[in-house]
């Protein structure tokens, strides 16, 4: 396995435990969940299925919207259902909710740049991302408009929609939605693994037709 490989994969496993403290951190601020979040708690209102079941739901729709942006899953994307969650159980086991304002403000602003960076690790190791990210990127590729752009209008169209099936949105919420983007945008660029490197062609002259 090569330096790139061994890279890819331990950038990956670190990005997606980082995703799922990021979200633990969140979680325990209780100044709002994320859009999707919201979207989930909306739809389950709605349905009457339970929230962890519409998670998933929400995630499968994700996935088929994949097939007209021509997005391949990778194992990228497996390990990031396989692993986040179990991430943010430990992180919610080893955090404990603050009591004062500030340290509230403090632990969300700290799990919302630390999303940031692990979308960067995990998506920049280049093997596939999960399937929201892969929304994001894939609208990204077709569409050519910047990454911070593309997610932040489907984030804002997430928690619009959650907002009206009956969703809680808080402060940290509206924070997210309007932040994450331009986040992501910072962070991609500073952990892509560069592509591999093709060899150079050929250019030596051929030896059957040279002094022709």
């Amino acid at each position: 396995m090569t330096f790139l490989g061994v890279r890819r994969g331990l950038q990956l496993l670190l990005g997606l435990f980082l995703y799922g403290l990021s979200l633990a951190m969140m979680i325990r601020a209780t100044l709002g969940v994320s859009p999707w979040d919201v979207l989930g708690q909306g739809g389950s209102l709605r349905t009457g299925i339970p929230f962890g079941f519409m998670t998933n739901i929400i995630g499968l729709i994700v996935l088929l919207l994949w097939i007209p942006l021509r997005q391949r899953p990778g194992i990228g994307t497996v390990l990031n259902v396989a692993l986040v969650g179990p991430s943010a159980e430990i992180g919610l086991a080893l955090l404990t909710e603050p009591t004062q304002l500030w340290a509230r403000i403090l632990l969300f602003t700290g799990g919302l740049v630390l999303l940031a960076v692990a979308s960067g690790l995990y998506i920049g190791a280049r093997l596939g991302p999960g399937p929201r990210d892969g929304l994001m990127t894939g609208i990204h590729a077709r569409s050519g408009l910047p990454i911070w752009l593309v997610r932040t209008g489907i984030e804002g169209t997430v928690l619009v929609l959650g907002w009206l099936l009956g969703g809680t949105v808080g402060l940290g919420t509206v924070a997210f939605a309007l932040l994450i983007g331009p986040l992501i945008n910072l962070a991609l660029p500073v952990f892509r693994v560069p592509e591999r490197p093709r060899p150079a062609p050929d250019t030596a002259p051929d030896t059957a037709t040279a002094g022709t």
